[in-house]
């Protein structure tokens, strides 16, 4: 939610601009009483106060054949549609202001926002909104829930797959000169269906329904005076599921439910300016809680699991200005999860039998450093070189890799000295070590002990990145950047071996003439990886090598200054395509599993005033979306598995609309 109150950032600018000067030779203490002000007066200027902005009332009609399309529509709706939209302020001399807000209201995806209070002392605000993302429609089932069961059908039933987002929000602000108080609630309820899947005893893929509750709480107290601020604050958050274990006819508690669960955090934050010299802080206590019952079981010792994480974050930084061209920069982050939860001994299983063996479970810890320090140098006007050093050292309980560290040299050279160009020029080198790699006791039997997993191997990477700001004209102006970076996992004989990201975006805004404006943008990234594999938990003996590519294109064009300047036509497109290429490597080399899709959207537009009130706005949208993905599959077309059916997408979508719009004054 947004709303009105003053944070850290606004109230150390207040600090920094408050430093009192030796004399005021503003213009405001300037001596014009000779001046005949009348000859000066601003002609165009209107009085704040009142009502001011805009509404707007919007019918259309949806030609729709797959739900994916309320994704780009904002709604999925077939048929006839509408919506209202506006921004609507109100100020009075006092100091009253209120403003209104809201954008789609009646479609799937809209919002609204209120706000009213006086100017430097208090606010009250309202927030609601909705969100609904949708994955397929007409998804087949030979299992529904009903009240938490899972009951069979010999006939496929179809629902969704899609999730809805509900979230209501209310705020209280109430600041005088030196303090700022503020108190905030939200909820939001989510509801539809997920893809999952249960053994029964072969593999069964079902909609998993989804119904559940968050609620937010955050209070705080700001403090700040002529060259200092903090802040006390306080955040709960509450997440309860209203869909308890689900069942099939013949067994019980087949699926166990998302836990409720809360988290609660105490931050104690501030900033301190001494002459050019900034100095910040942040202390953060929190305690994450889980104490749902659990599914009863042979060789379950708990009746509920009793889960506490108990956490620990700081922050300190320091930036100073040396001199006019040396700027030096330092922090530190320290971040650490204590787990506190239940410790109990359970009965060990091996391909559906016990072993006799118990082992006791082991709640694992994380504790985080990051240490960096920087430095930007002004070389002359429109030059200036950056630097710095990144550290982070991670320490982790009951792991294959205990402590790992990331160090990170990094570079940077702006030009700003160049007629109509700025570039940047960005270089960074990282290496990861640690402790001694060894499969633990709690993996040793299900890993192959020359695996490496990603984020605990040694890693060296390489990244360059270059940036180019360029207007040779002064009715056009260009933005590139290209990117390099190639991950090498040396030392990994089983895992991920190698990773190279690399792309490129370039952007154009035209100014062709006095009514005619256009843009275009284009961009590509790849990214490859080799992965190396074993079947019988020895040396490699296949691999997998996977290539992705993505792509974004898109164009604009309006054009104003029509029918005596009253209308103006435009058009937008935007196509993007996604490539993902898996091939294995055993004996020979075979395509495996690839993913395709690509998209089109296109959208034109008359823009009509009335007069300098009203105006009229129709628009059409147009979208083609193809994907397939070699994983899904119709419902019985593999032997032994039960699918969701072919959930991939290929269709066409159209909406027209017409909007009214009124502009207050």
């Amino acid at each position: 939610m947004k709303l009105f109150k003053m944070n850290v950032i606004t109230l150390s600018v207040i600090a920094v601009s408050s430093s009192a000067v030796a004399a005021d030779f503003g213009v405001g203490n300037a001596n014009t009483s000779s001046v005949n002000q009348s000859k000066y007066e601003c002609k165009r200027c209107s009085d704040s106060n009142g009502y001011q902005g805009s509404v707007s009332v919007s019918v259309g009609y949806n030609d729709i054949n797959d739900i994916h399309a309320g994704n780009a529509f904002g709604t999925a709706e077939d048929g006839v549609i509408a919506a209202v939209s506006g921004n609507v302020r109100y100020q009075d001399e006092s100091g009253y202001r209120g403003q209104l807000q809201a954008h789609q209201l009646g479609m799937d995806n809209g919002f609204l926002s209120l706000q009213t209070g006086k100017t430097g002392l208090y606010e009250l605000a309202f927030d609601y909104s909705t969100i609904k993302t949708y994955q397929a429609g007409d998804v087949e089932s030979q299992l529904w829930h009903n009240n938490g069961m899972l009951t069979p059908s010999m006939s496929v039933h179809q629902f969704d797959l899609a999730l809805e987002r509900e979230k209501i929000g209310l705020g209280f602000d109430y600041g005088r000169d030196f303090y700022n108080a503020f108190a905030h609630y939200s909820q939001e309820d989510k509801t539809g269906h997920l893809s999952s899947s249960i053994l029964t005893p072969s593999p069964v893929n079902f909609g998993l329904p989804v119904d559940a509750t968050t609620k937010q709480w955050d209070a705080g107290l700001a403090l700040n005076g002529d060259n200092w601020i903090t802040e006390l604050s306080y955040m709960g958050s509450f997440y309860e599921n209203n869909i308890n274990h689900l069942s099939l006819p013949h067994l019980k508690d087949v699926y166990s439910a998302s836990p409720d669960n809360q988290a609660h955090q105490v931050s104690l934050s501030g900033q301190y300016q001494l002459n050019r010299t900034v100095m910040s802080g942040r202390l953060v206590s929190g305690r994450m809680i889980q104490d749902d019952d659990l599914i009863q079981m042979s060789g379950n010792p708990l009746q509920n699991w009793d889960g506490q994480v108990d956490t620990l974050d700081g922050r300190l930084a320091v930036t100073s200005m040396l001199i006019n061209r040396l700027r030096l920069g330092a922090s530190v982050d320290y971040s650490k999860r204590d787990n506190k939860s239940s410790v109990a001994e359970f009965a060990q299983y091996k391909f559906n039998s016990v072993t006799g063996a118990f082992r006791q479970n082991t709640p694992r810890d994380y504790e985080h450093n990051n240490y960096k320090v920087n430095a930007s140098y002004r070389i002359a006007s429109g030059y200036r070189l950056l630097a710095g050093y990144n550290r982070k050292e991670v320490d982790r309980s009951f792991s294959e890799r205990e402590q790992t560290h990331d160090d990170s040299l990094w570079m940077e050279f702006n030009i700003r000295a160049l007629d109509n160009f700025n570039i940047n020029l960005k270089a960074e080198h990282a290496e990861r070590g640690g402790s001694k790699y060894e499969t633990d006791a709690l993996t040793s039997s299900e890993q192959n002990a020359l695996m490496r997993k990603y984020y605990l191997a040694n890693r060296t990477r390489n990244a360059l990145e270059l940036r180019v700001s360029h207007s040779p004209l002064n009715w056009l102006s260009v933005d590139m950047s290209t990117r390099y970076a190639k991950d090498d996992y040396n030392e990994t004989q089983i895992g991920l071996t190698e990773s190279e990201d690399y792309g490129y975006d370039m952007n154009l805004s035209l100014q062709l003439s006095k009514h005619a404006n256009a843009y275009g943008f284009v961009g590509q990234q790849w990214i490859n990886s080799a992965q190396a594999s074993s079947q019988f938990f020895a040396q490699a003996d296949w691999y997998n090598d996977i290539e992705d590519e993505f792509t974004n294109i898109g164009v604009g064009l309006s054009y104003g200054g029509l029918m005596q300047e009253q209308l103006t036509l435009g058009l937008d497109y935007l196509f993007s395509n996604s490539v993902s290429d898996t091939y294995v490597t055993t004996e020979g080399t075979r395509p495996y599993g690839d993913y395709y899709s690509y998209n089109h959207s296109a959208s034109v537009y008359a823009d009509y005033a009335l007069n300098e009130q009203m105006a009229l706005k129709l628009s059409y949208r147009y979208e083609r979306y193809y994907d397939t993905d070699a994983a899904v599959t119709h419902i019985n077309n593999i032997p032994g598995l039960v699918t969701l059916g072919d959930i991939n997408h290929n269709y066409n979508a159209h909406q027209v609309m017409l909007s009214f719009s009124y502009k207050l004054r």
